[in-house]
């Protein structure tokens, strides 16, 4: 085989890590929000001089990587700031829906990258979080192919 269609690799990590995608929806974050982007470039900044001073040019280019998605996000971060209280969903707000079951499920209305469904943080893009932003306590909502109510905002 030619050795013209063989990539060649030096085995150091480093080809072509791909960049991270940034969002296109605005970045809005809460006020924890700011602190977790401020705290990972914060460690990234520790990873990349460890990773200088070891040579290991793999991880300089993903931390590398990392940094300038991060950075970015920090640059372009819009702060909302809690509202004490609201009649209806918006950004930042913990919203409890009732499904018909009797379930109750809290989730809370965060940016994209504060996003952790697991943990009930949803981001404000998401379908969920699009079909309760403007709803009241009260109001029905699509949700796990069912209905349900939002039983409280807080």
């Amino acid at each position: 085989m030619s050795r013209a269609f063989v990539k060649e690799m030096d085995g150091d990590g480093s080809e072509d890590i791909p960049e991270l995608a940034i969002s296109p929806h605005r970045n809005l974050v809460t006020p924890a929000g700011l602190a977790h982007i401020v705290e990972t470039l914060r460690r990234l900044d520790g990873e990349l001089a460890t990773a200088r001073a070891a040579e290991d040019r793999g991880t300089v280019a993903r931390v590398e990587r990392d940094l300038r998605y991060w950075s970015s996000r920090r640059s372009t971060a819009e702060v909302v700031d809690p509202v004490a209280r609201t009649e209806t969903v918006r950004f930042g707000c913990t919203v409890e829906l009732q499904t018909g079951a009797g379930e109750r499920v809290r989730f809370t209305i965060v940016g994209e990258d504060e996003s952790d469904p697991g943990h009930g943080r949803i981001s404000y893009v998401s379908p969920l979080a699009v079909s309760m932003i403007g709803a009241a306590a009260g109001d029905e909502i699509e949700f796990r192919g069912g209905a349900a109510s939002i039983a409280s905002i807080e």
